[in-house]
């Protein structure tokens, strides 16, 4: 599925055009962008990333040479 998207400024001069122009093509949606602003912007959670090694520890003690 692809979507076009058009943005909620622009929606009253295009929507409607677009939507007749993509109407028969199979897997094409012409949709209006509902988002009110950035999302990214607030950074109320999280913010404090950790980064851990995943490996595996050393088994305790030691190994004979070999």
């Amino acid at each position: 599925m692809i979507y076009y998207v058009i943005p909620r400024e622009l929606a009253d001069k295009y929507y409607e055009e677009f939507k007749k122009r993509f109407e028969g093509v199979e897997g094409v949606e012409v949709i209006i962008d509902r988002r009110q602003g950035e999302r990214r912007e607030k950074m109320e959670g999280g913010g404090q990333r950790v980064i851990r090694d995943r490996r595996r520890r050393r088994a305790p003690g030691s190994f004979p040479e070999l």
